[in-house]
């Protein structure tokens, strides 16, 4: 799914127009960085949370020639999905099957 998307469902959905539609979302993003941006946790109820974290620096390789190289240190984004958005990603035919055999 892309923005593009996004902006198209927000459309048929809540009748707005393109622009209208673009605004929010663009809307929406803008603040979600703006946020995240700050290292601020950003908590989605019924979806899950996004974290700054912040990865300190390591050894590793440059793949094109071997050589050992430090990779430095960085901030991420990291997204942990809460137990509703969990189940809802589990719930397919088989995992309700293998629920059931373990149930007995």
């Amino acid at each position: 799914m892309t923005k593009a998307d996004i902006v198209e469902i927000i459309r048929e959905r809540m009748g707005f127009g393109i622009k209208e539609s673009t605004d929010v979302v663009d809307h929406v993003f803008g603040i979600l960085k703006k946020t995240l941006e700050g290292a601020e946790k950003i908590k989605i109820s019924g979806f899950g949370n996004f974290i700054v974290r912040q990865k300190g620096a390591r050894r590793g390789r440059n793949p094109q020639t071997g050589k050992e190289m430090v990779i430095s240190g960085r901030r991420v984004v990291s997204f942990k999905p809460n137990n509703v958005l969990r189940r809802a990603l589990n719930r397919t035919e088989g995992s309700e099957a293998q629920s059931a055999i373990q149930e007995g």
